[in-house]
């Protein structure tokens, strides 16, 4: 696959961050606060089931975005860094696993609006509350392809180097627990969104010096 194909790839980040804020703006829609009692949870699965369901389906769709996005940079970075090295291999792993707890994270909703009618209020708020557990999940799993990204980005220059410091400071973020979820949900998509573009706009000279570098 050469250098303008691998760009093709990153306008699934694209379409991946358009996917995540239509799937959290219609799911947010009359969601009850974090303190929500079990009959307040149920009310809105059955008051907002549509939109619980149509936005928890973008969701899951930009997860699997990603997952295709980060599939297209791990090409590109395999080209600077060699096939032998692990980092790109890690940066995709770690792109599944955030996939995979995202579509989780978003399916406990979904679930609860599916089954409104065959459970009670203290169910509804076990499908609720549940997401949190695959959210912190999804919060680590993140830091492993934006770390990857970093850390390339810094040695060979494919991408800017503030970039890469942007990428590191974000993988701190995500590695604090109590402040991680801001990294998740306004950190990952602006970095998802800016390194698919870097990818689509940078020439075929930058990627020949890094790989020189590299």
């Amino acid at each position: 696959m050469n250098n303008s194909d691998n760009r093709r790839w990153a306008i699934t980040g694209l379409i991946t961050v358009a996917l995540w804020v239509a799937g959290v703006f219609l799911v947010t829609q009359h969601q009850p606060g974090d303190h929500a009692t079990g009959s307040e949870i149920l009310a809105f699965y059955k008051s907002n089931t549509n939109t619980i369901l149509l936005g928890g389906w973008l969701f899951m769709l930009g997860c699997l975005g990603f997952v295709t996005f980060v599939s297209g940079l791990r090409l590109r970075l395999a080209d600077v860094v060699g096939e032998r090295s692990q980092l790109p291999g890690l940066a995709f792993a770690g792109a599944v696993m955030t996939g995979v707890f995202g579509m989780i994270f978003a399916a406990t909703d979904v679930g609860g609006a599916i089954d409104k009618t065959d459970i009670g209020p203290s169910t509804a708020a076990a499908f609720h509350h549940l997401g949190d557990v695959f959210f912190v999940c999804a919060e680590l799993a993140a830091m492993l392809p934006i770390g990857v990204v970093a850390l390339i980005a810094w040695r060979t220059r494919v991408l800017p180097r503030w970039w890469a410091v942007f990428s590191g400071l974000l993988v701190i973020l995500l590695l604090i627990g109590p402040v991680g979820w801001i990294g998740v949900i306004f950190g990952l998509p602006i970095w998802t969104l800016g390194t698919s573009l870097f990818v689509l706009l940078r020439s075929r000279a930058p990627m020949r010096t890094a790989a020189a570098v590299a």
